[in-house]
């Protein structure tokens, strides 16, 4: 499956689910909510992920890797809606244009937020009917990276906490996700999934990193949200911890780890060049050369 082919099946599944969500009966004001939470998406870099760790694993059940790949994405539109909120960021400004909450108000933003929670286990438990041996490691996978004790929920709520630890929250608020989506890929095509926590642990992180850069440097024209929320809320970031330079540097140097975790397989290339591409996304233009 080559990278377009891989981002129009990533669409088609979204649009498959969200079409079998409302079949004309759901509350309209609740759909468009929902719809405005999923389309037009982002770089939708984890369903990539997980599709591409399952085709280098054989990639046996493709349907449920796509299922797999679905939820995942539905899982993280949830947590950004939910982080727009109004007690959480307030933010009014997401992927460049207004939020779920900006746009539908708060308590449609919370309900959406919540079904495609729901639909993302939906959409994976339908898949993996046929596929009962695979099922319940999947489920337990992908809620892992949602919930407690380390998933994105918990990365969420360490900002309630004072002082949270910076790498346990980095890794719950955006490895994790990335960690189930590997290990998903790897399950969904009946290969051991541990092998490839490393790769999503990597890529989370540089994830942050970036993040955090971009929360420090960028406008929010340039960043599609509001920026300069690490410093508002008294929140841990790398860039507060090492400087711009030294966060800069840390992001260099988790990408070549995201290299060096992938592990031997018939489609590292593909996935080494899926990292790099990425890579090149990470940092925004400009940031290295402010940082300098």
């Amino acid at each position: 499956m080559t990278p377009a082919t891989a981002a129009v099946r990533i669409e088609e599944g979204l649009e498959s689910a969200l079409g079998r969500a409302d079949l004309g009966l759901a509350p309209p004001g609740l759909m468009a909510a929902v719809r405005h939470a999923v389309f037009p998406g982002g770089a939708r870099v984890r369903p990539q992920l997980c599709l591409a760790v399952a085709k280098a694993c054989g990639s046996d059940n493709p349907a449920l890797a796509e299922a797999a790949a679905t939820a995942i994405e539905l899982l993280h539109c949830a947590s950004l809606v939910h982080d727009d909120l109004p007690c959480f960021d307030a933010a009014d400004l997401r992927r460049g244009r207004p939020s779920v909450q900006k746009a539908y108000g708060a308590p449609l933003a919370l309900l959406a937020g919540d079904a495609l929670i729901v639909l993302a286990f939906s959409t994976l438990a339908q898949a993996g009917a046929g596929a009962q041996t695979r099922l319940a490691p999947l489920i337990q996978v992908v809620c892992r990276g949602v919930g407690m004790p380390n998933g994105i929920v918990a990365g969420q709520a360490w900002e309630s906490e004072v002082d949270p630890p910076l790498d346990l929250y980095h890794q719950s608020k955006t490895g994790a996700l990335f960690v189930a989506a590997t290990m998903a890929g790897a399950l969904a095509s009946g290969s051991d999934p541990y092998p490839w926590r490393a790769l999503g642990e990597r890529l989370g992180l540089a994830y942050q990193a970036a993040d955090d850069l971009l929360d420090a440097l960028a406008t929010p024209q340039e960043a599609g949200k509001p920026t300069g929320q690490d410093s508002a809320h008294l929140r841990p970031s790398l860039v507060a911890q090492l400087g711009l330079r030294g966060a800069c540097e840390r992001l260099e140097s988790l990408v070549g780890e995201c290299m060096d975790a992938i592990p031997p397989c018939e489609g590292s290339r593909e996935l080494k060049e899926l990292v790099a591409l990425q890579a090149t996304r990470l940092t925004p233009k400009g940031l290295a050369r402010s940082a300098a």
